[in-house]
C-alpha cells in the first residue's frame, strides 16, 4: 500500500481549514475518533437507554422507503437484487426494539409485520412482502434528512435538530444529509460515491473496507452504461477467480477500519467500499460536491476525459511491458554472461563464472558519448552478448517467416474457418511481453548491446533486419524496439545517432514503409492499451 493513500486517524477534530488543505486535498480516507460524542443524537437515540421510544415518538408513524434485499444479509446496489418498499418508521423502531430485548427469537414477530404491511399498508403498485415469502430483511437506507435537490423526498426532517454539521464542514455546500438503519447484520456492496461522504456512526459499530479509484481495475466496475455504474461486479464474500481472476490481487489494495459509536469517516469521492453493519446500527451520513467537480466546466469535460484516457493508457502500457522474463530470455541472458565469463577468463574460487554486467555497460556508455562510433560490423568483433542475441533473433525471425508461408499456402487450401484459426495460430500474443520470445530479447539487451546487434544485422543480414521490423515484430515487439530506440538516444552522442539510423534503415528499399509498419505497430499496442483501460475502469471494452 502507498503510503500517499493511507487511512490516518485523528484523535483531535481539525479546524475546518486544516480539513480543507490537510486532509480533503489529499483525497484520501481519514477517521475522527469521537467526532459526533456532543450530538443531541449520540444520547437521545442510544438503543441501549431508550433511544428507540424516542425515535418511536419522534418520527411516529410517518411511512418510509426501506430497501427489502433478497440476497440478505448483502445488500446490492444493483435494482434487480432488491426492492424499495413503505413501511412507517414506528413499525421498523417497533421491531427493532423486539430484536433488542428477544435476539433470536424475533423471527415470527417480524413474519407478523410483513403480514400486517402487506395487508394495508404497502400499494398493489409497490410489489408487497408477502407471508408467504421466506424471511426478507429490511434496511432503511439513505432515508433523507435533507437533500438540496428534492426537496419533496426529504422523509425524516424531524430528525435534523438533533444532529449538527460537524465544524471542520464549515462553508461546504451539503447536497444531502441521510439516515443509515439496520435492525440485523448487513454488509452493503462495494461501490463507490460521486460525493464526498462523511459517515458518523451514533450507535452500533460498522467495519469498512476501503480502495482507492487505482485499484478499479481489479474490483470489475459494472459497465458505465448500466443502472448500477458505481458498483463493483465482484461478490467479495465469494469472488469467482475464474470470472474475475484481478480480483485475486484486491487484498493488496484493501484497507479496513472499525468505527465506534461517535466516530466519523470521511470518504472521498470515488473510494471503493464495502460496509459491514453490526445489530442494529444506527448511522448519519453527510454528501457534498468535491472542489474538483464543482470547478470542472462542462465545456471542458470532452478535454479532461481525452487526457484523463490517455494517461491511464500511458500507465496501462507501461504496465503491459512489466511482465516477469520466460525461459527463453532468461536462457539468453544467461547464455550471454556465460559466453563474456568464459572469454574473460573470469572464473570465482569454486570455478563457477563471475561477470559484472553493470560495470561493463557503464565503461561502454561512457566510451560511446566520448567517441565516435566503432564501426565494426564484422561477427567477429561482436562480444558474446551480442553475438548471442543477433543468433536468436536471426533464428526467430527466419522461424517466423517460414510459419507466415506456410499458413498463407494452407490458407489458401482452407476452408474460412480454418483459415482464421490458422491466421490466429501465426498471430497469437501480439501483445504480451512474456509470450513474445523476440520482444522479450530485444527488453532485455542494453541498448548500447542491442545498437551493435543491429549494426551487425544491417551489414551481415540486412534481408533478415527487413524482414523482423516488416513481418516478425508484433505490436509489443515494435513498442519495445521504439522504447529501445528512446533509450539509444540517450546514451549515445548526435553523430554516432545519427550513423547508427541511417545504416539501420538503409536496409529497406522502401523507408516509408519501414516508418509506416512501426507507427501502425505502436498505435496497435496502444489500442490494445485503450481497450484495456475501458474494460478495466469503465466496465466495457
Amino acid at each position: 500500500m502507498e503510503e500517499s493513500v493511507r487511512i490516518r486517524r485523528f484523535n483531535e477534530i481539525p479546524s475546518a481549514e486544516e480539513f480543507a488543505s490537510q486532509i480533503e486535498h489529499r483525497n484520501v480516507p481519514a477517521v475522527f475518533s469521537g467526532c459526533i460524542k456532543n450530538w443531541k443524537a449520540f444520547s437521545k437515540w442510544n438503543p441501549s437507554n431508550g433511544g428507540l421510544d424516542y425515535l418511536q415518538e419522534l418520527v411516529g408513524s410517518l411511512v418510509v422507503e426501506a430497501m427489502l434485499s433478497r440476497s440478505a444479509p448483502v445488500f446490492y446496489g444493483d435494482i434487480r437484487s432488491h426492492e424499495r418498499v413503505p413501511i412507517p418508521f414506528s413499525t421498523f423502531a417497533g421491531y427493532c426494539k423486539d430484536l433488542l430485548q428477544n435476539g433470536d427469537a424475533i423471527q415470527d414477530s417480524f413474519s407478523d409485520s410483513r403480514r400486517h404491511m402487506s395487508a394495508g399498508l404497502v400499494s398493489e403498485q409497490s410489489n408487497p412482502i408477502t407471508g408467504e415469502a421466506a424471511p426478507q430483511q429490511i434496511y432503511l437506507a439513505q432515508v433523507p434528512i435533507m437533500n438540496i435537490e428534492n426537496e419533496e423526498r426529504v422523509q425524516l426532517k424531524c430528525l435534523g435538530e438533533d444532529i449538527q454539521k460537524p465544524a471542520f464542514l464549515e462553508g461546504k455546500s451539503l447536497s444531502s444529509i441521510n439516515l443509515w438503519m439496520n435492525s440485523a447484520q448487513s454488509r452493503s456492496s462495494t461501490h463507490y460515491d460521486p460525493n464526498h461522504n462523511l459517515l458518523c456512526i451514533i450507535a452500533g459499530c460498522k467495519q469498512v473496507v476501503l480502495w482507492p479509484p487505482s485499484a478499479s481495475p481489479f474490483l470489475y466496475p459494472m459497465a458505465l452504461y448500466g443502472e448500477a455504474s458505481n458498483h463493483s461486479s465482484v461478490a467479495l464474500e465469494n469472488p469467482d477467480l475464474h470470472v474475475h481472476p484481478r480480483a485475486e490481487q484486491l487484498d493488496k489494495y484493501s484497507q479496513k477500519v472499525i468505527l465506534h459509536a461517535g466516530d466519523a469517516l470521511f470518504i472521498p469521492e470515488g473510494w471503493f467500499h464495502q460496509v459491514d453493519s453490526g445489530s442494529l446500527t444506527i448511522a448519519v451520513n453527510f454528501w457534498w460536491r468535491s472542489d474538483v467537480m464543482s470547478g470542472m466546466l462542462e465545456h471542458m469535460d470532452a478535454y479532461y476525459l481525452r487526457r484523463i484516457l490517455k494517461r491511464l493508457t500511458d500507465k496501462e502500457m507501461d504496465r503491459m511491458l512489466c511482465k516477469p522474463l520466460t525461459t527463453v530470455a532468461k536462457l539468453a541472458t544467461n547464455k550471454g554472461k556465460q559466453c563474456n565469463n568464459e572469454k574473460s577468463g573470469e572464473l570465482s574460487n569454486n570455478g563457477t563464472s563471475v561477470y559484472s554486467e553493470e560495470s561493463d555497460l557503464d565503461h561502454q556508455n561512457v566510451s560511446s558519448k566520448e567517441n565516435k562510433l566503432k564501426q565494426r560490423f564484422m561477427l567477429s568483433d561482436l562480444e558474446p552478448r551480442a553475438l548471442l542475441a543477433l543468433r536468436e533473433l536471426i533464428s526467430l525471425v527466419h522461424s517466423n517467416v517460414n510459419q507466415c508461408q506456410r499458413a498463407e499456402s494452407s490458407s489458401s487450401q482452407s476452408v474460412s474457418g480454418e483459415r482464421d484459426e490458422i491466421k490466429e495460430t501465426v498471430k497469437t500474443n501480439l501483445f504480451i511481453l512474456e509470450e513474445d520470445p523476440i520482444a522479450q530479447i530485444i527488453w532485455t539487451l542494453h541498448p548500447l548491446i542491442l545498437l551493435s546487434v543491429f549494426l551487425a544485422m544491417a551489414h551481415n543480414f540486412p534481408r533478415t533486419l527487413e524482414a523482423l521490423v516488416l513481418h516478425a515484430l508484433s505490436p509489443v515487439g515494435i513498442e519495445v524496439l521504439t522504447r529501445k530506440f528512446e533509450e539509444i538516444d540517450k546514451v549515445t552522442v548526435e553523430e554516432d545517432r545519427n550513423q547508427f539510423y541511417q545504416k539501420f534503415y538503409s536496409v529497406f528499399d522502401n523507408q516509408f514503409a519501414a516508418m509506416d509498419s512501426l507507427l501502425s505497430g505502436k498505435e496497435a499496442f496502444a489500442s490494445q492499451a485503450f481497450k484495456n483501460v475501458l474494460e478495466q475502469y469503465l466496465g466495457s471494452a
